[in-house]
């Protein structure tokens, strides 16, 4: 185990095609577009505070031909701009190491979830020689997931360098 595989990790979720999805962060879309294609019969939602990733993301869209996706900036600490409840899975992958507000963004998370939706979590290591020198630790994301009454549904070494956790609603 190297690097991030977003498939990988998306194959051990077992997805129904017809989901509605959101990245909390999105970027460039290197979960985005894996997930889209999962995901065939539903909707992905692309959230980021940043103009150019996704623009980026829009390109790659077209060239790829996946139309199941739409992007929208925003910043999650606010509001997704996502109605309640609308959700069955919310990503949050690389993200949460780099935002001040973690639990508002996990309030965000969970707002707009349906109720047993889930909120995957993949971050930094503290460990992992690679990567930002901010981190956040899973013990960290499960002590604000239990105040905001999430269960834990599953740890897992994401990568050499990422762990990842799985919260349910």
């Amino acid at each position: 185990m190297a690097f991030l595989d977003p498939v990988n990790i998306l194959n051990k979720l077992n997805l129904k095609e017809n989901l509605t999805a959101a990245d909390f962060g999105c970027g460039s879309g290197f979960w985005v577009l894996p997930l889209a294609r999962k995901l065939k019969l539903g909707k992905v939602y692309a959230i980021d505070i940043l103009e150019d990733p996704l623009s980026a993301l829009k390109s790659r869209m077209k060239l790829e031909k996946i139309i199941n996706v739409e992007t929208s900036k925003s910043d999650i600490e606010k509001t997704s701009k996502l109605i309640s409840d609308s959700c069955d899975l919310v990503l949050m992958t690389n993200l949460l190491f780099q935002i001040e507000d973690k639990k508002k963004a996990i309030e965000e998370g969970k707002r707009v979830l349906k109720k047993e939706g889930k909120i995957l979590v993949v971050d930094w290591k503290k460990e992992a020689s690679l990567g930002p020198k901010s981190r956040v630790s899973p013990e960290e994301i499960k002590t604000i997931s239990e105040e905001l009454d999430f269960k834990i549904g599953k740890e897992f070494e994401a990568s050499t360098y990422h762990w990842g956790l799985i919260l349910v609603k």
